[in-house]
Order: structure tokens, then sequence, then C-alpha cells
């Protein structure tokens, strides 16, 4: 990260973030208390969750109200820190349509909450409770994160404007994770249609919906919208190639998931359609064989990997990731957004795509 982009930018941004959102959750906690102690499990499993991550969302709404020429104050970290939340609805909830059995090196919500059932004996089927449980969980995510935004102390004709926007971000979010889920029923296979499921489920709601809040919560002009949206739009299709990448490539030490967790999962992605058009047919064959397998053994997905990238589908996602980034950068160039945010969101660019984790 050059110097240019690291006053105010990633690091401290994030504490300031992480700050806020401690803040917010130890509020909650009164009320669930008071509910009864058993409802308490339900703010720790969101509080352990939400311990972690890179508040990439956050850093986008931020940066997105400054480059429209808001100024740095707590209350735009407040709002951007809802995002938070949105993010935590979405990982538990995604979590339990694929099964998975771990997020950011812990167990899923839907898991830790199997385990409660099984370790006290309660009556009933333990992974029904615990998929019931993180839905719940999740539910209360979204609800705490309008909590937040609205509570965040910036003006209420302000949140009202940027209202629709953040009601279409959590639309396209619902719809986007729907189609993920169809595909991986119906088979996939088709670059276009996985293209669209991260357009919907991550890219917009990562990137260009975050830029895109902040920006009119600033009160941004409509030319600035536009130069945000046009640098936001590639760079969260980007951002999720990279993490298609990483769910069949990542060190689970950086991940925080299983090595090959997407391939056990039978994650329709860009990667494993581009695989498709371009393997052998044996290949191919092996690859529809094996993935979605849930008891995939190590040797599987080293072969699966092997396939991936003997196809060239490995490197068609890189070059990719670099074309679509290097989109981004430029539609920066030359914008009315503010020079400090200019160099911010070059530096974010690099941090979403060059990550490892």
């Amino acid at each position: 990260m050059d110097d240019a982009a690291s006053p105010l930018d990633v690091e401290d941004l994030r504490a300031r973030v992480r700050k806020a959102l401690d803040a917010f959750l130890g509020g909650c906690t009164p009320a669930l208390d008071g509910i009864g102690p058993e409802t308490t499990l339900l703010g720790d499993a969101v509080v352990s969750l939400l311990s972690g991550g890179k508040r990439l969302r956050p850093a986008f709404c931020y940066w997105g109200w400054r480059a429209a020429g808001g100024p740095d104050c707590e209350e735009i970290v407040r709002a951007a820190t809802a995002l938070e939340l949105v993010q935590g609805c979405a990982l538990i909830h995604d979590d339990v349509m694929d099964g998975s059995d771990t997020r950011r090196g812990q167990p899923a919500v839907h898991r830790r909450f199997a385990t409660l059932h099984r370790s006290e004996g309660w009556r009933g089927d333990p992974e029904a409770f615990g998929t019931g449980a993180a839905i719940l969980a999740g539910d209360l995510c979204l609800t705490w994160a309008d909590e937040l935004l609205f509570a965040s102390g910036l003006p209420m004709e302000t949140l009202l404007a940027a209202k629709p926007v953040y009601d279409a971000m959590r639309t396209e979010l619902m719809a986007g994770q729907y189609l993920d889920l169809l595909e991986q029923a119906v088979g996939g296979g088709s670059v276009p249609r996985a293209e669209r499921v991260i357009r919907y489920k991550s890219a917009r709601y990562t990137v260009e919906r975050p830029l895109h809040l902040g920006a009119v919560l600033a009160g941004g002009p409509p030319e600035v919208v536009d130069a945000l949206r046009a640098y936001g739009a590639p760079l969260g299709e980007a951002f999720q190639l990279r993490d298609d990448v990483l769910g069949v490539f990542g060190d689970p030490a950086e991940t925080g998931k299983p090595a090959g967790d997407d391939l056990r999962e039978g994650k329709q992605t860009v990667l494993v359609a581009l695989t498709l058009e371009r393997a052998t047919p044996q290949d191919a064959a092996t690859l529809r064989r094996l993935l979605g397998d849930p008891h995939l053994s190590t040797d599987g997905v080293r072969d699966l990997r092997q396939v991936i990238a003997s196809s060239g589908a490995l490197d068609r996602v890189e070059e990719l990731i670099a074309e679509r980034t290097g989109r981004a950068v430029s539609a920066l160039a030359g914008s009315p957004v503010t020079d400090e945010a200019r160099a911010v969101l070059a530096a974010l660019a690099v941090a979403a795509t060059e990550r490892r984790g």
C-alpha cells in the first residue's frame, strides 16, 4: 500500500469500525437478556462471527462518502459499520445453504448450535435445531443492521434519501443468494449464468452498492455516483472471482475454511464453468462426478485442482481479475471524486483482489 493511501485508510478505519461494532453489539445484549438468558446465545454467535473479517464493505461505504466530499466523522463510520451486520446475515445463511462446517476459522453458526443441542441432550434433531437457530441469527443481523444505520447519528432526511440504495442492495443480495442455490440445484455449467450469480450475490453488495450508499449519504452529485459505480461494478466482480479461486486453491490458514471447500459444496463458479468449457471430455467428466461430493478426500481435491489448472480455467480467471481490476482503477482517472479518495480506492482495489484469505 503506497504512502499516498495511508493516512486515514485501511488499518485506522478498520479499528474504528471494530470499535463502532463492539459498542453497538454491547448495547444490544441487554435487550436479549431482558427477553431471557437463553436468547443471549444468539447474540453471542453473532458477536463471535463478527469479531473477524476484512471490513471491506464499511471501507467502501466510508470512501464513497469521502469521494463525494463528505467529512470524516464518527456518524459515517457508524452508518458504514451497519454493512458488517448485513454481511453477517449473508455469511450465516450462506453457510446453512452450503452445509459449511467452518467460517473464519471457527464452527459455522449452524454447527455451533447443533453442537450445543447435542451437548445438552435436548430432544429432536440437532442439525435441524442448528439450522433453525442460524436462520434466526442471520435474521437478527439484518434487523440490527437497520437499527445501527438509523441510529448512526446522520440526519434522518439524509438516511431516508439513501434508503432506496440500501434497500436495492439487500434485495440484490437475497436474489443473488437464491440464484447461487438454484445453480447448484440445476447443475450450472454456464459462464454467463455463473457471472450473473457473482454480480448479484457478492459483487454489488461488496463494492458497488456500499460506494453508492456512501456517496448518496454525502449528497454526492450524479457524476460522482456514476464514477464510483463504474469503479465498483468491475471491482466487485474481480473480488468474487478471487474468492472463487481461494475457495479451491486457498490456504485454510488464510481463508478460515478447509481446503477445497467450494468443491465439496458443489459451487457453480465461473472457475468451474470455464473448466467445463475448456477441459478434455475425460477431465470434464471427472469434475462433474466429484464436484459436490461432501466427502471429497484430500486426493480428490488435488485431482480437481489439477483438472482446473490444466484446462486453462485458472489462468483465464486470473486474467479476468486483472482486467476487471484495471477497468475499475481506470474509471477513477479523471473522475470528479476527491484526490484522497482516488488514492485510497486505488489501493483498496489491490487489497480486494490480491488477498490470500
